[in-house]
């Protein structure tokens, strides 16, 4: 279960605050995009998220967008933030986690997986040897197959202990 399970878990990204990534010894951020700093397939950042950008930045965090979506939306998206990006991603083999790390110059162990779901974002980071930090969803998906794949995640954590 430990594969599955983050290091922290936290309402929206935009909760997490500086000293709790450098109490836990990151210096980067590899951040998903739907459902982590916006709503499903949505062109736009939610509503304090460039700002919290803009804060980790200013606090020295080096950040970067790593995202299974294709190349169009991760490229839009992470260009309008003004940051680097993963796209394809193959979440959660920690191959474009690696990829993030190397271009980033940091080592796994110094980066930190932000997203909100535990068969990609978590499970990939936790490979990765990355600190995982698993948010909320900003809006539950519609999609039968994102449906299951939610049910599949509570189950899992009814089994997490704190």
């Amino acid at each position: 279960m430990a594969l599955f399970k983050p290091r922290m878990r936290i309402g929206k990204m935009i909760d997490i605050t500086p000293g709790m990534l450098r109490e836990a010894g990151v210096k980067a951020l590899l951040l998903d995009i739907d459902n982590t700093m916006t709503t499903h397939n949505n062109p736009v950042p939610a509503q304090g998220v460039a700002e919290w950008l803009a804060l980790m930045q200013s606090q020295g965090f080096l950040i970067m967008v790593v995202s299974n979506n294709n190349g169009r939306r991760v490229r839009e998206f992470s260009e309008l933030l003004g940051l680097p990006f993963e796209g394809a991603a193959k979440k959660p083999l920690p191959v474009g986690f690696r990829r993030a790390c190397k271009r980033l110059g940091v080592q796994p162990r110094e980066a930190a997986v932000i997203g909100d779901q535990i068969f990609t974002d978590i499970m990939g980071g936790n490979l990765l040897g990355a600190y995982t930090v698993m948010t909320e969803v900003y809006e539950p998906e519609s999609m039968l197959l994102f449906k299951m794949k939610r049910a599949c995640e509570r189950f899992i954590i009814q089994f997490w202990r704190d």
